[in-house]
């Protein structure tokens, strides 16, 4: 019983915190969960529109799926909606299977809701979090700067008033917009630059006032008081309201499986779903990644943990229960959580209260909304997203790491010049290709006695170390496997040729790099020993470590590398070399 009961509370954490509610908490959870929902309302309906979708669907991802995540996640701050990265991503994905705001647009975006919610679902399910590390920081800066790029450009057309075509290539829209110069709208243009330059200048000079909100109020007053829809400023116009209806994403094709049978059934309901499914992939994993990176982040401040495969199973809930009541894809955004944990969030229970905030707006406020106009929404896309072109990696990789550096580079210019999903899946190539060729030449290293102790450290960064006539000590960094089996040979003879003094009687290899062996390492293991016994050279493996050990051991390699073969360390296995009388003579 006590097991089932921790089995609950693992899966559903809600049933941990809140019963164990503390009341003193409560006024941070109030504040916080107002001061989010005044920012992420405009911000909702700012990133549907990103989106290619109506406002309003926006707040309907506001809504459900928020209050999911705050039931079933692990972090106490992030604030769970529309992103614009994500936003950006589901526009790519629709706009080639259906006009951008029509029903069928809709529809598919929340099936694409769906489809990134049971796969997120099933691989917190299955522990499969650390997927996400195949997605190497360098590729999502690299991959996060082209796409605030493309986003940024991306809502010129609202800025300026004018008809310029979606594209993902920011050179044409900037072209198309150049071109169009004469048909750009004055009364837009002022206030999308006015929104601008009032954000930037209330997140410098005002940080605690709720941005978003005043240039929305500020925006909807001067459309109000100077007509200017009429003059052909551009509004969101009419906002259902309401709460979202309960509706299954996909509806069963009774007709074709009365006519046509169950197989034909089946295929007309996935066949839908098939140009989805890549970008569902990459919106699981980007959107994770970007969640996963916010939450620990705040966690560490707050100095508490969060399960990765626990907010897999969170994001994928909120993602799958969402897409149930006429939401798109969502995840955790940075600005939001910050401003949750800093106006005062202490538990969850600050996002359900801001889904609450966004319920009573869907029911009594949305009027509010009708003269808003798109130019303020797209200037709260435009200043949220330039601030992810992250100029300080790039700086710092040309420090530290230039082959990562180049990893980002890569991904930043397929993204820009290929296209989102382009872009990513090759910087994930190149990553692992990297991976392979790093794990494939290995670091080694020769060694030698530090003088007057027994520490054996590279030659190459000790100068003063020295190394023992006759004998030659390497280290490799990394497990052997089939992929590195050669390169060993190769350095092994080349050192040989290279750093030995006089003729060769041991060598001496410190394994302590070494976590895993396999087969064919194993056999190249002892290819050597048989090679070096038949020239009459010592082959010595020190340090060697328990699952490498068990290996060999199953082999028959570690007893035939005899006592003589082994040792706890480098130091100890030169000693014993010492003393026998090949090496003595050439010392």
């Amino acid at each position: 019983m006590r097991q089932r009961r921790t089995l609950r509370r693992h899966w559903l954490p809600f049933l941990h915190w809140l019963p164990r509610y503390d009341r003193s908490d409560l006024p941070g959870d109030l504040q916080a969960g107002l001061t989010t929902a005044v920012m992420l309302i405009p911000q909702g309906m700012a990133y549907a529109m990103l989106a290619g979708l109506p406002p309003i669907v926006g707040l309907y991802a506001s809504l459900v799926p928020l209050a999911i995540y705050s039931l079933l996640g692990t972090s106490r701050e992030l604030a769970v909606g529309p992103v614009a990265m994500v936003s950006l991503l589901v526009a790519q994905a629709v706009t080639p299977l259906a006009e951008q705001g029509s029903a069928s647009y809709v529809a598919l975006a929340v099936m694409l809701a769906l489809m990134v919610g049971a796969m997120q679902l099933m691989m917190g399910v299955l522990r499969l979090g650390f997927l996400v590390n195949f997605l190497s920081h360098p590729v999502i800066s690299g991959f996060t700067s082209a796409a605030a790029l493309i986003i940024g450009f991306s809502q010129l057309k609202h800025l300026l008033g004018a008809d310029i075509e979606r594209s993902s290539n920011i050179f044409k829209v900037l072209g198309a917009a150049l071109q169009q110069f004469e048909s750009w709208h004055l009364a837009t243009l002022v206030i999308g630059v006015g929104s601008i330059v009032a954000l930037v200048a209330m997140k410098k000079y005002a940080p605690r006032l709720p941005r978003a909100l005043v240039v929305v109020v500020a925006g909807t007053l001067a459309v109000v008081g100077f007509d200017l829809a009429n003059d052909g400023v551009k509004v969101v116009g009419s906002v259902p309201a309401g709460l979202p209806e309960l509706a299954a994403p996909l509806s069963w094709p009774a007709d074709v499986y009365a006519q046509e049978g169950l197989w034909a059934a089946l295929q007309a309901l996935v066949d839908p779903l098939a140009p989805l499914l890549a970008p569902a992939i990459v919106i699981s994993l980007v959107s994770f990644m970007e969640s996963i990176s916010v939450a620990k982040a705040f966690a560490r401040q707050g100095r508490y943990e969060v399960d990765p495969n626990q907010e897999l199973v969170a994001l994928g809930a909120a993602n799958l229960g969402g897409s149930f009541f006429g939401a798109y894809p969502v995840t955790g955004g940075f600005s939001r959580t910050a401003v949750n944990a800093q106006a005062g969030a202490k538990t969850p229970l600050a996002g359900l209260i801001t889904a609450s905030v966004i319920a009573l707006t869907l029911l009594w406020l949305t009027p509010l909304f009708y003269y808003l106009p798109k130019a303020v929404l797209a200037a709260i896309i435009f200043t949220a997203v330039f601030g992810l072109i992250d100029l300080h990696e790039v700086k710092h990789l040309w420090r530290v790491k230039r082959s990562d550096l180049a990893l980002l580079v890569l991904t930043f210019a397929a993204t820009l010049g290929l296209g989102i999903e382009e872009g990513i899946l090759l910087g994930v190539g190149a990553s692992l290709a990297l991976f392979v060729v790093r794990t494939t030449r290995p670091h080694t290293a020769v060694l030698g006695r530090l003088p007057g102790t027994s520490i054996y450290r590279n030659v190459d960064r000790y100068p003063e170390a020295e190394t023992t006539p006759g004998v030659l000590a390497v280290r490799i960094d990394a497990q052997l496997y089939f992929g590195n089996v050669s390169f060993l040979k190769e350095i092994l003879a080349r050192l040989e040729d290279e750093r030995v003094e006089g003729s060769l009687r041991a060598v001496v290899l410190d394994a302590s790099g070494m976590n895993q062996l396999d087969s064919s390492a194993e056999g190249a293991l002892h290819e050597l020993l048989l090679a070096y016994e038949d020239r009459g050279v010592r082959l010595v493996l020190t340090n060697v470590k328990g699952p490498v050990r068990d290996v060999m051991k199953r082999s028959g390699l570690w007893d035939r590398l005899g006592p003589e073969g082994r040792a706890l360390s480098v130091h100890e296995a030169i000693e014993r070399l010492r003393t026998e009388a090949p090496l003595a003579e050439a010392a």
